[in-house]
């Protein structure tokens, strides 16, 4: 099942990769990992966003991306830091366009389509957190990873990658919300993702990040119903969701 509101369509694919178009580029976030794209191939993305390692998959990239694609990465994603057999981002720029962001850069991507302007935002759980363990450790620090708002047609949207919900992202202007709901030991739990929605009001609100795996066990369901009790639109994308 897509997602469609007016002329926007949202699919998510599982884990942290959904494809968002408004009738002009295609952007991918996070594509790839956890055999969610093994029998994918579409090579439409004009557009494709990585916010840090553990998003990081350049088979899962090459699997989206068209060949004139950018690939906009955040700058602490390091494949020699990865415990994973990945190619480099050199290779990959050999390939496609690349742009490395800090999480404060705002950047506007020419495509053959049309152009998608693409800001960042800082991400991370808080050191005083939930996610925080006695010594204020947490698996995603400041400046590990960052979070992406992107133009689809007139309307922006938003993906905190693997964040607390933290209290600035409420002031951002978003019209679309890719909820980040799966993980509560991770990243924020549908509960503080439906506070911050309804804090932040944006038009429409799209779960993903959940049921991929055990860790990220999630009810989807659920976080749609107390989203929807606090009068926000919210669709799921169930089809995708026990990949």
């Amino acid at each position: 099942m897509t997602v469609r509101y007016d002329d926007l369509t949202v699919e998510w694919l599982g884990y942290a990769t959904a494809r968002v178009e408004d009738g002009g580029p295609v952007v991918y976030t996070d594509p790839g990992r956890y055999g969610v794209l093994d029998e994918y191939w579409a090579r439409d993305g004009d557009v494709v966003l990585v916010t840090h390692d553990h998003h990081y998959d350049p088979e899962g990239i090459r699997s989206v991306a068209d060949e004139s694609a950018t690939l906009v990465v955040y700058e602490a994603v390091d494949p020699e830091r990865i415990d994973r057999d990945v190619e480099s981002i050199d290779s990959l720029a050999a390939d496609y366009d690349v742009i490395r962001v800090d999480d404060e850069t705002e950047t506007e991507v020419e495509t053959p389509s049309g152009t998608v302007t693409v800001w960042t935002v800082a991400a991370y759980n808080e050191p005083d957190g939930p996610r925080a363990d006695a010594d204020g450790n947490v698996p995603h620090p400041e400046g590990f990873g960052c979070g992406f708002l992107f133009s689809a047609g007139e309307r922006t949207v938003f993906w905190p990658g693997d964040s607390d919900a933290l209290e600035g992202f409420a002031e951002l202007d978003v019209g679309v919300f890719l909820a980040n709901i799966g993980g509560g030991d991770i990243v924020s739990d549908r509960h503080e993702s439906a506070d911050l929605a309804e804090r932040m009001d944006p038009d429409i609100v799209v779960p993903i990040h959940y049921d991929t795996f055990e860790a990220l066990e999630a009810d989807g369901e659920a976080f749609a119903g107390d989203v929807a009790a606090r009068s926000i639109p919210v669709a799921l994308d169930a089809r995708s969701a026990n990949q």
